[in-house]
């Protein structure tokens, strides 16, 4: 189980679930009393979410055993914890799982599955085609990431109202796309990732101006979503500036302490969860 657990990436796989939960409370704003109606169509969402993550982080593993061997050798495809045919029927049974899942959904909302299908192109996109090409495989990265808090807007027939947390999430996650090259530019022999095309010094003015624009967007809920001066804003006012300061600390010491910052860059998007949350609440 805990090979299993590290192939699909478990802690990636629950945050996957849990942002497309938050997309939708956020959306609704109306706290957790939503209709059960609303609550299944959102869990089955979140379900499809974390199958989808799941299932593409097993293609990553099985595509990337051999820089994995150098950057992550403990990863079980790397250690014979869990065969390469196994793995890849996980990933099959996954990714269609993924779409068997959302068909309620989908037939209430539409768009859930427009963005289902750009969620599968994009994924299958960077991993067979992106992923070596560098920059444009953190930009396909970043998208997949803030797409899950439209999908759970969607999903509540709402995905406008976080748009906002859409795109503060796709700025965050390029910027820690980029750290985490940064980290594997010496296994990353066959990518042509921005540390490797660019240096580290540009990589490093890349993943510092997509902070930049994430904490500029970080303001917006708070012109159109909810005034400061409610229990709802204060809340988000609070989380968002502490996830706001860890977000600055991932990129002040650029490019050195580079497995550090992307930690903290991890961190920073979990405090930024709750914020979001709290939105629910207005």
């Amino acid at each position: 189980m805990r090979a299993a657990f590290q192939l699909v990436r478990l802690g990636n796989t629950i945050v996957s679930f849990v942002g497309t939960i938050v997309g939708g409370v956020a959306a609704r704003g109306a706290g957790v009393q939503l209709p059960l109606g609303i609550w299944i169509a959102l869990v089955l969402a979140a379900f499809s979410t974390a199958f989808v993550t799941a299932g593409g982080n097993v293609v990553n593993d099985l595509l990337d055993r051999e820089s994995d061997r150098v950057n992550h050798p403990e990863r079980p495809l790397v250690t014979g914890a869990i065969s390469p045919g196994v793995a890849r029927w996980t990933a099959g049974a996954l990714l269609v799982g993924a779409v068997l899942v959302a068909v309620p959904v989908i037939l209430l909302h539409p768009l859930v599955g427009i963005f289902l299908a750009a969620a599968l192109i994009a994924l299958l996109s960077y991993e067979f085609r992106f992923k070596s090409a560098g920059f444009g495989g953190n930009l396909l990265v970043a998208f997949l990431t803030g797409l899950v808090f439209l999908y759970g807007g969607a999903a509540v027939g709402m995905p406008l109202a976080v748009l906002a947390f859409g795109l503060m999430a796709f700025f965050a996650t390029l910027s820690r796309e980029v750290i985490k090259d940064m980290e594997d530019l010496a296994g990353d022999v066959n990518r042509r990732t921005l540390p490797r095309v660019r240096g580290m010094a540009f990589s490093s003015g890349v993943a510092r101006g997509s902070i930049v624009t994430a904490l500029a967007l970080s303001a917006v809920p708070l012109f159109i979503l909810l005034p400061l001066d409610s229990v709802a804003g204060i809340m988000y006012a609070a989380f968002v500036l502490v996830a706001d300061a860890l977000f600055v600390v991932s990129v002040v010491w650029l490019p050195a302490r580079l497995h550090t910052e992307q930690t903290v860059s991890k961190g920073a998007m979990a405090v930024a969860l709750l914020a979001f949350l709290s939105v629910a609440f207005r």
